[in-house]
Protein backbone atom coordinates (compact mmCIF):
# COMPACT_ATOMS: atom_id res chain seq x y z
CA UNK A 1 0.00 0.00 0.00
CA UNK A 2 1.38 3.37 -1.04
CA UNK A 3 0.64 6.60 0.81
CA UNK A 4 0.62 10.05 -0.76
CA UNK A 5 3.89 11.95 -0.43
CA UNK A 6 3.58 14.17 -3.49
CA UNK A 7 2.88 17.35 -1.49
CA UNK A 8 6.27 17.36 0.23
CA UNK A 9 7.88 20.15 -1.86
CA UNK A 10 4.98 22.60 -1.36
CA UNK A 11 6.22 25.95 -0.03
CA UNK A 12 9.61 24.33 0.64
CA UNK A 13 8.11 22.00 3.24
CA UNK A 14 10.27 19.29 4.76
CA UNK A 15 7.92 17.99 7.42
CA UNK A 16 4.69 16.01 7.34
CA UNK A 17 1.07 16.84 8.14
CA UNK A 18 -1.25 14.17 9.47
CA UNK A 19 -4.93 14.87 10.09
CA UNK A 20 -6.99 12.92 12.59
CA UNK A 21 -10.66 13.33 11.76
CA UNK A 22 -13.96 11.49 11.81
CA UNK A 23 -16.99 10.88 13.97
CA UNK A 24 -17.65 12.80 17.17
CA UNK A 25 -16.59 10.77 20.20
CA UNK A 26 -14.45 8.44 18.10
CA UNK A 27 -11.28 9.05 20.13
CA UNK A 28 -9.36 11.61 18.07
CA UNK A 29 -7.74 13.29 21.09
CA UNK A 30 -6.60 9.96 22.52
CA UNK A 31 -5.20 8.79 19.20
CA UNK A 32 -3.34 12.02 18.54
CA UNK A 33 -1.64 11.76 21.93
CA UNK A 34 -0.65 8.14 21.26
CA UNK A 35 0.81 9.03 17.86
CA UNK A 36 2.55 12.10 19.30
CA UNK A 37 4.19 10.10 22.06
CA UNK A 38 5.38 7.48 19.59
CA UNK A 39 6.89 10.04 17.24
CA UNK A 40 8.61 11.94 20.04
CA UNK A 41 10.14 8.66 21.21
CA UNK A 42 11.54 8.24 17.70
CA UNK A 43 13.15 11.66 17.93
CA UNK A 44 10.67 13.55 15.77
CA UNK A 45 9.63 17.11 16.54
CA UNK A 46 5.83 17.20 16.72
CA UNK A 47 3.30 20.03 16.70
CA UNK A 48 -0.22 19.17 17.87
CA UNK A 49 -2.97 21.51 16.79
CA UNK A 50 -6.70 21.60 16.05
CA UNK A 51 -9.45 23.04 13.89
CA UNK A 52 -11.18 25.27 14.18
CA UNK A 53 -8.46 26.98 16.20
CA UNK A 54 -4.73 26.46 16.39
CA UNK A 55 -3.91 30.19 16.52
CA UNK A 56 -5.13 33.08 18.68
CA UNK A 57 -7.38 34.28 15.85
CA UNK A 58 -8.55 30.76 15.09
CA UNK A 59 -9.42 30.07 18.71
CA UNK A 60 -11.62 33.17 18.80
CA UNK A 61 -13.39 31.97 15.66
CA UNK A 62 -13.76 28.53 17.29
CA UNK A 63 -15.63 30.07 20.20
CA UNK A 64 -18.13 31.62 17.78
CA UNK A 65 -18.51 28.49 15.65
CA UNK A 66 -19.04 25.96 18.43
CA UNK A 67 -20.96 28.07 20.93
CA UNK A 68 -24.43 26.54 21.41
CA UNK A 69 -25.84 30.03 21.98
CA UNK A 70 -25.67 30.96 18.28
CA UNK A 71 -28.34 28.78 16.62
CA UNK A 72 -29.15 31.66 14.26
CA UNK A 73 -25.82 31.31 12.42
CA UNK A 74 -26.52 30.74 8.74
CA UNK A 75 -24.76 27.98 6.83
CA UNK A 76 -22.73 30.33 4.61
CA UNK A 77 -21.44 32.24 7.63
CA UNK A 78 -20.41 28.95 9.22
CA UNK A 79 -18.57 27.85 6.09
CA UNK A 80 -16.71 31.12 5.69
CA UNK A 81 -15.68 31.22 9.34
CA UNK A 82 -14.18 27.75 9.03
CA UNK A 83 -12.32 28.91 5.92
CA UNK A 84 -11.01 32.05 7.63
CA UNK A 85 -9.75 30.10 10.63
CA UNK A 86 -8.07 27.57 8.33
CA UNK A 87 -6.25 30.17 6.24
CA UNK A 88 -4.80 31.76 9.38
CA UNK A 89 -3.93 28.36 10.82
CA UNK A 90 -2.08 27.29 7.69
CA UNK A 91 0.05 30.40 7.29
CA UNK A 92 0.71 31.18 10.94
CA UNK A 93 1.33 27.72 12.34
CA UNK A 94 1.25 24.79 9.93
CA UNK A 95 3.54 25.93 7.11
CA UNK A 96 6.26 27.27 9.46
CA UNK A 97 6.25 23.95 11.34
CA UNK A 98 6.52 21.96 8.12
CA UNK A 99 9.32 24.19 6.85
CA UNK A 100 11.19 23.43 10.06
CA UNK A 101 10.89 19.69 9.38
CA UNK A 102 8.32 18.99 12.07
CA UNK A 103 5.39 16.58 12.04
CA UNK A 104 2.06 18.35 12.41
CA UNK A 105 -0.79 16.37 13.99
CA UNK A 106 -4.10 18.15 13.49
CA UNK A 107 -7.47 17.38 15.05
CA UNK A 108 -9.78 17.94 12.03
CA UNK A 109 -9.01 19.89 8.85
CA UNK A 110 -10.59 20.51 5.43
CA UNK A 111 -12.00 16.98 5.44
CA UNK A 112 -14.33 18.08 8.26
CA UNK A 113 -15.62 21.04 6.25
CA UNK A 114 -16.45 18.76 3.33
CA UNK A 115 -18.21 16.29 5.63
CA UNK A 116 -20.12 18.72 7.85
CA UNK A 117 -20.79 21.68 5.57
CA UNK A 118 -21.14 19.89 2.23
CA UNK A 119 -22.58 16.50 3.11
CA UNK A 120 -24.36 17.23 6.39
CA UNK A 121 -25.49 20.84 5.75
CA UNK A 122 -26.08 20.23 2.07
CA UNK A 123 -24.08 23.20 0.80
CA UNK A 124 -23.04 23.20 -2.84
CA UNK A 125 -19.91 21.12 -3.41
CA UNK A 126 -18.32 23.74 -5.67
CA UNK A 127 -18.89 26.46 -3.07
CA UNK A 128 -17.26 24.38 -0.33
CA UNK A 129 -14.38 23.55 -2.66
CA UNK A 130 -13.84 27.24 -3.48
CA UNK A 131 -13.64 28.19 0.19
CA UNK A 132 -11.21 25.36 0.94
CA UNK A 133 -9.11 26.24 -2.12
CA UNK A 134 -8.98 29.88 -1.10
CA UNK A 135 -7.90 28.94 2.43
CA UNK A 136 -5.35 26.30 1.46
CA UNK A 137 -3.90 27.70 -1.79
CA UNK A 138 -3.12 24.23 -3.16
CA UNK A 139 -1.87 22.73 0.10
CA UNK A 140 -2.89 19.18 1.09
CA UNK A 141 -1.96 17.18 4.17
CA UNK A 142 -0.02 13.96 3.62
CA UNK A 143 -2.35 11.62 5.48
CA UNK A 144 -5.89 11.65 6.85
CA UNK A 145 -6.67 9.14 9.61
CA UNK A 146 -10.47 8.88 9.61
CA UNK A 147 -11.91 7.40 12.80
CA UNK A 148 -15.21 5.81 11.84
CA UNK A 149 -17.85 5.25 14.50
CA UNK A 150 -21.63 5.03 14.53
CA UNK A 151 -22.93 8.49 15.57
CA UNK A 152 -25.17 7.00 18.26
CA UNK A 153 -22.21 5.37 19.95
CA UNK A 154 -20.11 8.47 19.47
CA UNK A 155 -22.63 10.69 21.24
CA UNK A 156 -22.86 8.16 24.06
CA UNK A 157 -19.11 8.49 24.54
CA UNK A 158 -19.28 12.30 24.49
CA UNK A 159 -22.06 12.36 27.09
CA UNK A 160 -20.20 9.82 29.24
CA UNK A 161 -17.38 12.35 29.62
CA UNK A 162 -19.79 14.70 31.33
CA UNK A 163 -19.16 17.44 28.78
CA UNK A 164 -21.80 19.68 27.27
CA UNK A 165 -22.41 19.20 23.54
CA UNK A 166 -21.11 21.93 21.25
CA UNK A 167 -23.26 23.46 18.51
CA UNK A 168 -22.40 20.80 15.91
CA UNK A 169 -22.55 17.85 18.29
CA UNK A 170 -26.04 18.97 19.30
CA UNK A 171 -27.33 18.60 15.74
CA UNK A 172 -29.84 15.87 14.96
CA UNK A 173 -28.64 12.31 14.47
CA UNK A 174 -29.38 12.41 10.74
CA UNK A 175 -26.98 15.37 10.40
CA UNK A 176 -24.18 13.41 12.09
CA UNK A 177 -24.90 10.36 9.96
CA UNK A 178 -24.59 12.43 6.77
CA UNK A 179 -21.28 13.79 8.04
CA UNK A 180 -20.08 10.22 8.60
CA UNK A 181 -21.04 9.32 5.06
CA UNK A 182 -19.08 12.35 3.88
CA UNK A 183 -15.90 11.05 5.49
CA UNK A 184 -16.35 7.58 4.00
CA UNK A 185 -17.01 9.04 0.56
CA UNK A 186 -13.82 11.12 0.73
CA UNK A 187 -11.88 7.99 1.66
CA UNK A 188 -13.33 6.10 -1.29
CA UNK A 189 -12.42 8.94 -3.67
CA UNK A 190 -8.85 9.36 -2.37
CA UNK A 191 -7.69 6.04 -0.88
CA UNK A 192 -4.03 6.96 -1.19
CA UNK A 193 -4.37 9.82 1.26
CA UNK A 194 -7.36 8.78 3.40
CA UNK A 195 -7.26 5.75 5.70
CA UNK A 196 -10.40 4.68 7.57
CA UNK A 197 -9.94 3.15 11.01
CA UNK A 198 -12.71 1.30 12.83
CA UNK A 199 -13.01 3.35 16.03
CA UNK A 200 -15.31 0.81 17.64
CA UNK A 201 -12.30 -1.36 18.49
CA UNK A 202 -10.16 -1.05 21.64
CA UNK A 203 -8.01 2.10 21.66
CA UNK A 204 -4.78 0.07 21.60
CA UNK A 205 -5.77 -1.62 18.33
CA UNK A 206 -6.72 1.67 16.71
CA UNK A 207 -3.47 3.27 17.83
CA UNK A 208 -1.37 0.38 16.55
CA UNK A 209 -2.95 0.61 13.09
CA UNK A 210 -2.58 4.40 13.00
CA UNK A 211 1.07 4.30 14.07
CA UNK A 212 1.84 1.72 11.39
CA UNK A 213 0.32 4.01 8.74
CA UNK A 214 2.24 7.02 10.05
CA UNK A 215 5.53 5.11 10.12
CA UNK A 216 4.96 3.99 6.53
CA UNK A 217 4.29 7.58 5.45
CA UNK A 218 7.40 8.93 7.16
CA UNK A 219 9.52 6.10 5.81
CA UNK A 220 8.38 6.68 2.23
CA UNK A 221 8.80 10.44 2.57
CA UNK A 222 12.28 10.22 4.05
CA UNK A 223 13.33 7.82 1.28
CA UNK A 224 11.93 10.21 -1.35
CA UNK A 225 13.82 13.18 0.12
CA UNK A 226 17.03 11.15 0.30
CA UNK A 227 16.69 10.21 -3.37
CA UNK A 228 16.12 13.85 -4.38
CA UNK A 229 19.19 14.95 -2.43
CA UNK A 230 21.36 12.27 -4.04
CA UNK A 231 20.20 13.29 -7.52
CA UNK A 232 20.99 16.92 -6.73
CA UNK A 233 24.59 16.14 -5.75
Amino acid sequence: MTLQTDTLPFHGRRGYMIVCDGSNGAGKTTLIERVRSHLVALGREVVVTREPGGTPIGEKIREILLCPDTPEMCDITELMLFGAARAQHLHEKILPALSAGKVVLCDRFDSATISFQQYARGLDAELVARINTLALDGFRPDLYLILDLDPVRGLQRVRARGQALDRLEAEKLAFLQRAREGYLTQAQEDPGRFKVLDAGRPADEVAAEAIALVERLLGQGDQHIGTVRQEAQ
